[in-house]
């Protein structure tokens, strides 16, 4: 009964969080998100729970399209380029993984993603000003 409650507090404090967060946390909050169905989906795989393994590799693939579809190839240049193909690295070699029951290539697409996020947090909060500015003035000439 209480890990019931635990469970929905947490669940209302995420709710929270994603309202109030601005794109940079959202994003930030995504790649935790990944990382940490990455390390659920590996427990699963140690236990033979192959329904879970598939749910939570199927939530990672889901998080990496989002981060893939929301780049700005136009703005982003070659940097956004790169990040996209990655993207679709990291969703394939998670898509084998699955099949083939394969914790190695599971840690792989972890020790990709997380000098991504580590540099994604270490971005200055005038570089985040500016990309905001960026991006309002492109939304708003369209």
């Amino acid at each position: 009964m209480a890990l019931k409650g635990i469970n929905a507090y947490k669940k209302d404090s995420l709710k929270q969080d994603i309202a109030s967060a601005d794109p940079h946390r959202l994003t930030l909050m995504l790649m935790q998100g990944a990382l940490d169905r990455m390390a659920y989906s590996k427990g699963c795989m140690e236990r033979k729970d192959f329904a879970g393994k598939a749910e939570h590799l199927s939530r990672v693939n889901a998080i990496l399209l989002n981060l893939r579809d929301t780049l700005d190839l136009d703005v982003g240049g070659d940097v956004a380029q790169n990040l996209y193909a990655l993207y679709e690295f990291m969703m394939w070699q998670l898509q084998d993984a699955n099949v083939q029951n394969n914790l190695q290539t599971i840690d792989e697409v972890i020790n990709l993603l997380q000098p991504i996020k580590k540099a994604w947090a270490s971005i200055p909060e005038d570089a985040k000003q500016e990309a905001y500015e960026i991006q309002r003035r492109k939304s708003q000439s369209m």
